[in-house]
């Protein structure tokens, strides 16, 4: 559908745009683009740093729960025993 569109086609559809915002409008919207791109993309590489940072703190509780519980069943077995 697109493949037929030459570069004089999409030279005249950017000097349309050009007249319709004007150079200053679109220097704007694409300066704003711009930053809204560089903030996701650092609030996407904060939290992949922040999601590999964590599992070893939620591992650790996590096996302190599990610690914890051996160490009961293990008691418990114990006094069945006694």
């Amino acid at each position: 559908m697109f493949g037929n569109i030459s570069i004089w086609q999409l030279l005249i559809v950017l000097a349309i745009i050009v007249l319709l915002f004007g150079t200053k409008k679109l220097r704007g919207i694409g300066s704003d683009l711009g930053s809204a791109i560089k903030g996701f993309r650092s609030s996407v590489k904060d939290d992949a740093d922040k999601d590999n940072d964590e599992p070893p703190a939620q591992l650790s509780e996590q096996a302190k729960t599990d610690a914890g519980k051996t160490a009961a069943t293990q008691q418990t077995a114990t006094k069945d025993k006694v």
